[in-house]
């Protein structure tokens, strides 16, 4: 992924030697993006032919080297500085001289770009795929779970009852807004910078917009300094993957914990025993998801700090920077798949998760509510409630409470039967209706609303990967008309 281009093979030469070359190379690294950089030639030599620049005899004669040059894999390279290079040598090696007009009005520099798009946006779309099936395996949590009631917290304290669907569409809609910006960095990612030479141009009359075309990219970018040195596209793609893994982290953080008290069963296939306490059952998959965050967040680091004060325009500081993001989509991207599969497998105990509900007199915010509904001022309410849970969660407490604190019996104020209903979790949920609340009928109209978004996400996604196989199937058949 080298770029400052040198003159001609017979430049290069001069430069073959030396101490630094295995360190300067990336051609073990640009494994990733060998299927792209084929792609990549394949496109340009069309346009070429297309624009006159070279002849057709030669561009068939290149195009027939790339196609053995593919099949023969990346392994079969022979050496060089990066792939680039190995794969113009080698069509070289095949054609003969001719074949060096493969480069033609471009440069490594706006050809590395351009691969690093092309591999790209393919596992952006893979993380994103990730993303829509983890959010169907928390709406089918919610969906088996509407009524589910089960402890809310706060602090890691007992706050107030909530059910098993609410958690889990508190999630839905935390991964959906994951999907919104890892769909927002695919539109940048995927734009063209092919054309743009080293950086300054080419004297040739090329068609930009053609080549753009026929790899799948939905424009060009158009200053040529701009496409052949910026990154931003990897720092933009790597923080939303990291904000993913930051959202995955605190999915996995809640079913460890849950998992611990008894609330949920974590399936074997994402769980492990310990090695020497046959009793142990681990949710160790869940904490390398949680893990994952950090290797994140060190992604974004990396590569910031790599890109930071970077003049313009090509510099090899580049070479080091895109490993980050590579790393980065692979690893947040396993996590999602791997946290899904642990959602929908997940075994929830409703009848713990019912008994701990009302735990820590989690009720106590709806009985000031209802105290507050009745003309009670909500502060009185709050403090009111506090003095009872001192002594207690239940009627006699609140009335003693009520005497203490208003002078009033308890039943001056609400009838017992309402207090009665706001102590039960149950019907403490049942009153929470507002928008996005956790009541059931609140819940289905959550589901509703996933379920539309969610439909949406898919069909964007799909429009996606349509638009790269039918470009990736036309150029098929433009090099079909050469070879």
């Amino acid at each position: 992924m080298t770029g400052e281009d040198t003159e001609g093979v017979v430049r290069r030469d001069r430069f073959s030697g030396g101490p630094a070359r295995s360190f300067l190379s990336s051609l073990s690294a640009d494994r990733r993006i060998f299927a792209a950089d084929v792609a990549v030639d394949r496109a340009h030599v069309v346009m070429l032919a297309e624009c006159g620049i070279i002849g057709s005899e030669v561009a068939g004669e290149i195009l027939e080297a790339l196609d053995g040059i593919e099949d023969a894999s990346h392994g079969a390279l022979p050496e060089g500085e990066d792939v680039h290079e190995a794969i113009e040598t080698a069509v070289i090696e095949r054609v003969g001289e001719e074949g060096g007009r493969m480069h033609t009005a471009r440069s490594r520099n706006d050809e590395v770009a351009t691969c690093i798009r092309y591999r790209l946006r393919e596992d952006v779309l893979e993380a994103l795929e990730a993303t829509l099936d983890l959010r169907e395996a928390l709406r089918t949590v919610a969906r088996e779970h509407v009524g589910t009631t089960m402890p809310g917290y706060t602090h890691l304290q007992p706050a107030q009852p909530i059910t098993v669907a609410h958690w889990a569409l508190s999630y839905e809609q935390a991964v959906s807004r994951d999907t919104e910006r890892l769909l927002d960095a695919y539109g940048r990612v995927n734009r063209s910078p092919l054309g743009a030479a080293a950086f300054a141009g080419t004297t040739f009359d090329v068609d930009r917009e053609r080549v753009a075309d026929l790899l799948g990219f939905d424009s060009v970018l158009e200053n040529s300094m701009d496409a052949a040195s910026s990154r931003d596209f990897l720092l933009e793609t790597t923080a939303a993957l990291s904000a993913l893994a930051t959202t995955l982290s605190g999915l996995a953080e809640d079913l460890v914990v849950f998992a611990s008290r008894g609330f949920v069963e974590v399936d074997d296939d994402y769980a492990s025993t310990s090695s020497i306490m046959p009793q142990k059952k681990n949710p160790d998959s869940l904490e390398l998801v949680r893990a994952v965050a950090g290797d994140a967040a060190g992604g974004v680091s990396g590569l910031a700090t790599t890109l930071k004060g970077l003049p313009r325009a090509y510099n090899i500081d580049l070479q080091r920077a895109t490993p980050h993001a590579w790393e980065t989509v692979d690893a947040v991207g396993e996590a999602t798949i791997v946290a899904a599969g642990a959602v929908a497998t997940a075994d929830w105990n409703e009848d713990v998760l019912a008994r701990e509900a009302g735990a820590g007199f989690s009720t106590a915010t709806g009985v000031a509510d209802l105290l507050a509904a009745e003309g009670l001022p909500f502060r009185t309410a709050h403090e009111m409630v506090a003095v009872a849970a001192e002594n207690g969660a239940d009627y006699a407490a609140l009335d003693a409470a009520s005497r203490e604190v208003l002078g009033e019996s308890l039943e001056s104020y609400v009838e017992p039967a309402a207090v009665e209903a706001a102590l039960d979790p149950a019907e403490s949920v049942a009153s929470r209706d507002s928008l996005g609340g956790p009541a059931p009928q609140a819940v289905e109209a959550s589901l509703e609303a996933s379920a539309e978004g969610l439909a949406a996400d898919r069909e964007r996604v799909a429009e996606r990967r349509e638009a790269i196989e039918a470009a990736r199937v036309a150029l098929g058949e433009e090099v079909a008309g050469y070879v």
